[in-house]
């Protein structure tokens, strides 16, 4: 290593002697900060990963009903326009939807074409996904339509309760409109005492019978726990009038799938699974039934909802959906209003077909079990055929989130600072650059220091220290003499 150095020295040297005689030595750099600052990505979608697509390169997309999505987008919109104060949202999307809201609002657009370039215009396209994952996952819901009575009788004798009043969940009052779906729920004994709320099986079996918390009676169990999987239900009472319920609070246990028990016991093959199948096997085997169904500690309370019988159901953000546009999202990472161009295979005509399923979707709904970055649960309609077919949807598909431009990230990262030019790999072996506040190899992330003897990378790292500022040397008399000194010397 001495002999290429020989050069370089030299040239130093020369570069020495030419600035004390008399030339304006340049600032030296300014000293880098070490760890490197971390910086911002353009966008964040936590667990996920995305990158850009051209419109062009979307399958299905030039093909696809864009009025239909552009009507579904606006319902979305008019709750977004009511929100006079939004929130700081650390989701990826944030408040960026209001400005192409505004722009839908101004326009009220019944040809295709002019529909698909409002989308074009105000949004870019980016394949979304989880992340070390190329595709994302879907299944489907509907709101049932089942037998009800107001009172209760022989037949109808399955209660549906709405919230109790003993019902606490953090950060919420009891007259709060709804509960989140997810997170701790307690029950409040006295003042200051807090518990787990009752599981299903304590709930079925009485534990808040009495209290007036009934809104109507069903005919089975099996009826209500497809209508709490669902979320809402239209239930047709004994007079001919009709009434729906949707979700308002739960008890705070996650939800386990009942399809997923039987799968595992072996009693439906997993390629057979959909939700009438679970109900046949239900009706067949009560005894089973009611010990599998208590599986699912997870329990839902309703609400009763003023709207006739030719409305949807109303979804998380408070607007009624629109079967097959819209969508139940992760609402911890994405924002209602979201526009997804879902694409791939459903068995909509029947249980083995694979049909082409190319549509841009709302996000305007939630559920438990629905997360990550590229998971929808597609809204289908009301009754027992939107059942049928959205009960047989458990299929990867490809996402695509439409991004307004504000945030495109493209045009953000031209802005990100780069990082310094990697060195060769000769300094970067004689200086490796570590991070001071990173845990070191045997030395777990809690502290607990590793008896365990230190790697030879690890010792050269702790032993070499970070190579310093270059000094900035300003000519003078005494310096020069010094160096001659060294020189003959």
């Amino acid at each position: 290593m001495a002999l290429p150095l020989i050069p370089l020295a030299a040239m130093a040297a020369r570069k020495v002697r030419s600035s004390l005689a008399g030339h304006t030595l340049s600032q030296a750099p300014a000293p880098r900060q070490i760890p490197y600052p971390r910086l911002d990505w353009p966008l964040v979608v936590h667990g996920g990963q995305y990158m850009p697509l051209a419109w062009s390169g979307m399958a299905g997309w030039a093909s696809d009903d864009h009025v239909e999505a552009y009507k579904a987008f606006r319902v979305s919109c008019k709750s977004i326009a009511a929100q006079q104060n939004p929130p700081d949202d650390s989701k990826a999307l944030g408040a960026s939807l209001r400005e192409p809201c505004r722009a839908a609002k101004a326009k009220e657009i019944t040809d295709d074409g002019k529909a698909r370039a409002f989308f074009e215009s105000n949004f870019v396209p980016l394949q979304i996904s989880r992340l070390g994952e190329d595709a994302g996952f879907v299944t489907g819901y509907y709101e049932p339509i089942i037998e009800g009575s107001r009172t209760k009788t022989d037949v109808y004798n399955v209660p549906v309760y709405r919230r109790p009043s003993n019902l606490f969940v953090r950060g919420f009052t009891q007259d709060s409109p709804s509960l989140p779906n997810k997170g701790q729920v307690f029950r409040k004994i006295g003042r200051r005492k807090l518990v787990p709320y009752y599981d299903r099986a304590e709930i079925e079996d009485g534990a808040i019978a009495g209290r007036g918390l009934e809104i109507c009676w069903l005919k089975n169990q099996t009826d209500l726990l497809f209508s709490q999987i669902q979320g809402s239900a239209r239930v047709r009472l004994q007079d001919g009038s009709t009434i729906r319920i949707n979700y308002d609070a739960h008890n705070g246990y996650p939800y386990t799938a009942v399809g997923r028990i039987l799968i595992d016991r072996g009693i439906i093959p997993k390629e057979q699974m959909s939700m009438q199948k679970i109900r046949e096997w239900m009706e067949q085997n009560p005894d089973g039934a009611n010990e599998v169904r208590r599986q699912n500690r997870a329990y839902v309370f309703f609400r009763e909802v003023p709207l006739s019988n030719k409305d949807e159901a109303v979804g998380a953000q408070g607007v009624p959906l629109t079967p097959g546009r819209s969508i139940a999202v992760d609402n911890s990472l994405h924002v209602y209003g979201t526009l997804f161009f879902i694409e791939g295979e459903l068995p909509i005509q029947s249980p083995q077909a694979k049909t082409p399923f190319r549509r841009l979707m709302v996000a305007q709904d939630t559920g438990s079990a629905i997360t990550g970055p590229a998971r929808a649960d597609i809204y289908y309609g009301a009754g027992p055929e939107a059942g049928r077919i959205s009960g047989r949807f458990r299929h990867s598909m490809h996402f695509v989130m439409l991004v307004p431009k504000s945030l495109d990230p493209v045009a953000r990262g031209r802005k990100m600072p780069l990082p310094d030019p990697r060195p060769s790999e000769t300094i970067a072996k004689l200086f490796p650059q570590t991070d001071p506040l990173a845990a070191k190899p045997n030395e777990p992330a809690d502290g607990v220091k590793s008896t365990a003897a230190p790697t030879t990378t690890a010792q050269a790292a702790e032993k070499v220290p970070l190579p310093e500022a270059r000094p900035v040397i300003k000519p003078g008399r005494t310096g020069l003499r010094l160096r001659r000194f060294v020189h003959h010397r």
